[in-house]
């Protein structure tokens, strides 16, 4: 018994025929399968190749190019920053012209201090070993409640950490 088979065409197909027109068909089939994952890949290989040209051209990190300091770091001073860096500066200042105020204070008191020594050993020298002046006594106190708070002076500093 022979198959027939009707091809949309409207002819009969006997067997051998019908096993030719398979093999036909399949091979068919497989050309467009094959047609369709050329394509994809042509597109995979496209989309790849504008990747890498597209990071091509970037700079590298440590090129000029590229800016050394976060975009943090270049925006602009918002009103409160440039507030409390006023500030701040404003405090420094303050320091420093208090530790400068500071350090004349001292300059003169060191010497009143080096005066009132030199004026203490010259009255000394002038009177007996055995006695001594309430004036020698009352200067000698005075150079050491100003030895005491040139010392004080000299610790304090104006804005220290």
């Amino acid at each position: 018994m022979q198959l027939i088979h009707r091809t949309k065409a409207g002819a009969e197909l006997r067997g051998s025929q019908m096993q030719c027109s398979r093999k036909a068909a399949v091979k068919a089939a497989i050309q467009r399968n094959r047609s369709w994952l050329r394509a994809a890949a042509f597109l995979f290989a496209g989309a790849l190749i504008v990747t890498a040209v597209g990071r091509g051209q970037e700079a590298p990190p440590g090129s000029p190019d590229r800016p050394y300091l976060l975009p943090e770091a270049n925006r602009p001073l918002d009103a409160n920053q440039r507030m409390q860096m006023q500030d701040q500066q404003q405090k420094k200042a303050n320091f420093e012209v208090a530790n400068a105020e500071r350090k004349k204070q001292l300059t003169d008191d060191s010497a009143r201090l080096l005066k009132l020594a030199n004026e203490l050993k010259a009255e000394v020298d002038k009177t007996d070993k055995d006695t001594l002046s309430i004036a020698v006594i009352k200067k000698a106190e005075e150079i050491e409640r100003l030895a005491h708070i040139v010392k004080d002076k000299m610790k304090l500093t104006v804005g220290a950490n």
